[in-house]
């Protein structure tokens, strides 16, 4: 079973960025942890991050036939982009969406996701865990 995490615009600046609502750990830091992870769960991982939105989109169209779900998070573009939203529809692979705050509890804008009518779940709030606890249930889901 292979997964595709997916993180999108400033993800990159984690350990560095708004640490109050992101935590302290880097992208590197959360990539490692996952792939620990993974090997306990006896599953591969793949990882892609972008701050531009089409190479998001290019990047859940060639996952089909490679990988067997999506773990998503699509930071701003979470709020704003039907192009995610459309994507991941027309790839129908199992895709979690992840935040690392609880985006209910922030600005209210946040609270609206365009990507998760297409997901099969979302965790958000646990800060950096959010990613492990999505990366379980995507493979309990997936069986």
């Amino acid at each position: 079973m292979k997964i595709l995490v997916l993180n999108g615009p400033n993800l990159n600046l984690l350990g560095a960025r708004e640490p109050q609502h992101y935590g302290v750990q880097t992208l590197a830091d959360i990539e490692k942890m996952l792939t620990d992870e993974a090997n306990v769960l006896g599953v591969e991982v793949g990882f892609f991050q972008s701050n531009i939105e089409g190479e998001l989109v290019d990047a859940i169209q060639k996952a089909v036939g490679v990988y067997d779900g999506i773990l998503l998070n699509a930071a701003a573009y979470t709020h704003t982009s039907v192009a995610l939203r459309d994507a991941l529809a027309a790839v129908k692979l199992p895709t979690v969406e992840v935040h690392l705050s609880n985006v209910l509890s922030r600005e209210e804008f946040r609270h609206t996701s365009l990507i998760g009518a297409v997901c099969v779940g979302s965790i958000s709030g646990f800060g950096a865990d959010s990613y492990r606890l999505a990366l379980h249930g995507l493979v309990n889901r997936l069986g």
